[in-house]
């Protein structure tokens, strides 16, 4: 009974006798409006001179893709030329390919109007390097599908 009474008079005692202080939270400022806006032109030509650097390798080249394949958007064939010229620099063939069906996945809904367009634009580069679309590596169809029973 002492100790509990002698504990709530300490109490009691700290509270008066120090001072209470207010702990101010920090407030976040939104800094995402207001600052600098980037061109689509200026983006293109960014993206271009990151994959056209003549020092890059495998692991910049996969941050490229992976930041371009984040964003809200279809690459420029521009810039997928530019990063098909990465993976032959530094030899990596299933990269370039990878690459192209992302493309195509980012695509969405409209895959039938955008993807062939694409193709079109990059095909003389991608016939310049030797490389091949999905389609035509028959990445587009499943490799063990099994024929359904209801067809035979």
């Amino acid at each position: 009974m002492l100790k509990s009474a002698s504990g709530t008079l300490v109490n009691v005692l700290r509270r008066s006798l120090v001072p209470a202080t207010n702990v101010c939270g920090v407030l976040p400022a939104r800094r995402s409006h207001g600052g600098p806006v980037e061109s689509d032109e200026d983006f293109d030509r960014r993206y271009e001179a990151f994959f056209n650097r003549k020092d890059i390798d495998g692991w910049e080249i996969r941050k490229g893709m992976n930041d371009l394949c984040g964003m809200d958007l279809v690459p420029d064939p521009k810039i997928i030329i530019a990063a098909m010229h990465a993976c032959r620099r530094v030899n990596d063939y299933a990269l370039a390919v990878r690459f192209i069906e992302a493309c195509k996945d980012k695509c969405g809904s409209k895959v039938n109007e955008i993807y062939p367009y694409i193709i079109q634009e990059i095909k003389p580069a991608l016939s310049e390097l030797g490389i091949e679309t999905p389609e035509e590596l028959g990445y587009d169809k499943p490799e063990l599908a099994l024929q359904n029973v209801f067809d035979m």
